[in-house]
């Protein structure tokens, strides 16, 4: 009898904890409803609009009619598309290439305590302060032959004609993407470097290993989710290139510059085929979605993982 009765506060007690975890989990629940209510307004409605419109005729102005199938086969039996999109891949793998390394070694650099590191690190950063457009208008205005750094600074090498030869403008086109971008993924970098614990670095000291070594067997292993996080961003972001080539280059010369996104436009809003250009945004949407998940299985099951998991 007297087992039963004490007992009994016990179970009280655990419905009633039971009962708060409930009401929490509620209140947690009513949190993301703002979230969920944008996603849905912004993301999901859009998106199935444009999926929509791929199986339509419109010019943008007119009726909108029913098109079937006919807009996925004839943009993907046009060899426009796969130029734009072996562009779309190139200026990602090669702008990956050159901006994981330079932003990885600025990022562990910058993340040192000394004063004049963070002040170069400010300096770093300025270009995340400008916009896309306005950092192609000003390059496009510094390498022009006539009238640029060429002729200003008395620098013949820099007398080329940068945007008419295609291989010139696709380098620059990546060169510019580079300078605008490192800032950005650096800082995510500086931030991973940074919250390395201090105590690997003393024991690897003590055991001798110099800076090189602790770069490699502990820096470099403990950013491993810091790296596919600055890579997802990165190769992700690629694709949305649109706004810097289109004031830089405009896609030209010829079509060496014009990529998937670029395309979509100029399909759109300069030919008044809304239906061939969603279909690029559907295809865009895919293999942005693909190359996330890729990217993130990567990292493994635990993608929320702590810094030390990376050893």
């Amino acid at each position: 009898m007297s087992n039963a009765v004490s007992t009994a506060p016990r179970a009280a007690a655990r419905v009633s904890d039971s009962k708060q975890t409930d009401q929490r989990k509620a209140a947690l629940a009513w949190l993301t409803v703002p979230a969920l209510f944008f996603f849905l307004v912004f993301a999901v409605i859009p998106l199935a609009g444009v999926l929509i419109l791929s199986f339509t005729s419109w010019d943008g102005i007119g009726a909108i009619g029913a098109a079937g199938l006919d807009n996925w086969f004839s943009v993907l039996a046009d060899p426009g598309l796969y130029n734009a999109l072996g562009l779309t891949f190139l200026i990602m793998i090669v702008s990956w290439l050159v901006q994981t390394p330079i932003s990885l070694l600025l990022g562990v650099f910058t993340a040192g305590s000394q004063r004049y590191r963070a002040a170069l690190a400010v300096l770093y950063f300025l270009p995340l302060l400008l916009s896309s457009a306005a950092v192609a208008i000003a390059f496009k205005a510094l390498l022009d032959p006539n009238f640029g750094l060429a002729t200003g600074l008395g620098l013949p090498f820099l007398a080329q004609d940068w945007l008419g030869v295609p291989q010139l403008a696709l380098g620059l086109v990546i060169f510019v993407i580079a300078w605008q971008f490192v800032p950005f993924h650096t800082l995510i970098y500086q931030g991973g470097v940074r919250q390395i614990p201090k105590s690997l670095y003393e024991a690897a000291q003590i055991d001798g290993a110099g800076t090189i070594k602790q770069f490699f067997h502990i820096t470099l292993p403990q950013l491993k989710y810091t790296i596919i996080t600055s890579s997802t961003l990165m190769v992700v972001g690629s694709l949305t290139y649109f706004d810097l080539i289109f004031v830089l280059t405009g896609g030209g010369p010829g079509n060496s510059t014009r990529i998937l996104a670029l395309d979509m436009y100029l399909r759109g809003f300069r030919a008044n085929l809304m239906g061939p250009a969603s279909v690029i945004a559907v295809i865009l949407v895919i293999i942005g979605l693909a190359l996330a998940l890729f990217l993130q299985r990567l990292g493994g099951k635990d993608k929320q993982g702590s810094q030390l998991e990376g050893l």
